[in-house]
């Protein structure tokens, strides 16, 4: 029943926050994720929770996304790879469209209507690609009115970068973990410390979830047998989930609200 609260919850804060159409497109996308790892575990004989959704009625987004527990262990790298890798993928595989069709709906306006209407976005790589292909070149001058449907997908995005993080618990840090067993523990402490830099010398917006990362620590709970081998196929969709991490970030997502 909790499960459920936290659901209908979630669904009145993003109503709340960005409307019907956001609502459904943010509730879509991020229940796709979670189902990704949920389904993906059970397949391997993880037990593992349905999702909590976390409500929050306030911008930017009218949620702290959802998490799954895992309440057994890991009984391989390959289990924890496919598991991990789930959740991202089967995300991007709603977050995509939306952005597609939130494009096509959305309006080209000056600059200033943007900032009428709310804060100014940045623009990771892979959403520049889409945009480019569906509304082609946008004059300097002229900005993009985004669709709440489109905004959804832009959250979507955002989503799916924080995940690929390659730390901790996040579903990046089961990928490098899998990837490269405990030697992982050094990308995380690196990944931490390029974040802090980051917190820094250019945007301080980081600092809470880079403060998270430490107390997360910087060592993956072993699998029941790490020896057991991952594959050239595996291998190859981790080095994908890297090039998808990189073009899905972005170091300032609210460029209006830096210092």
């Amino acid at each position: 029943m909790i499960h459920i609260f936290l659901f209908l919850l979630t669904i009145i804060s993003t109503l709340f926050v960005g409307g019907f159409w956001y609502s459904l497109s943010i509730m879509v996308i991020l229940l796709a994720h979670e189902l990704g790892h949920f389904f993906m575990g059970l397949r391997y004989g993880v037990r593992v929770s349905p999702p909590f959704f976390i409500p929050f009625p306030f911008p930017p987004f009218g949620t702290l996304g959802a998490v799954i527990r895992m309440k057994s262990f890991m009984g391989h790298r390959r289990a924890l790879f496919d598991i991990g890798v789930a959740g991202p993928l089967m995300g991007l595989l709603f977050a995509i469209p939306a952005i597609v069709i939130g494009l096509k709906m959305s309006q080209i306006v000056g600059p200033e209507a943007v900032r009428l209407q709310g804060s100014s976005l940045g623009v990771p790589i892979l959403f520049k690609m889409i945009q480019n292909v569906v509304l082609g070149n946008i004059p300097d001058d002229m900005d993009v009115l985004l669709h709440p449907i489109g905004y959804a997908g832009w959250v979507g995005l955002f989503v799916t970068s924080l995940n690929l993080l390659p730390a901790g618990q996040l579903d990046g840090g089961h990928i490098v973990y899998s990837l490269l067993g405990r030697r992982s523990s050094l990308v995380y402490m690196v990944t931490i410390g390029i974040l802090a830099i980051l917190c820094i010398a250019y945007n301080p917006q980081w600092t809470p979830l880079a403060i998270l990362l430490v107390f997360f620590g910087f060592r993956h709970p072993p699998t029941l047998d790490d020896h057991y081998p991952l594959g050239w196929k595996r291998r190859w969709i981790g080095i994908g989930m890297v090039v998808i991490f990189f073009l899905s970030f972005t170091p300032a997502p609210f460029p209006d609200y830096l210092p």
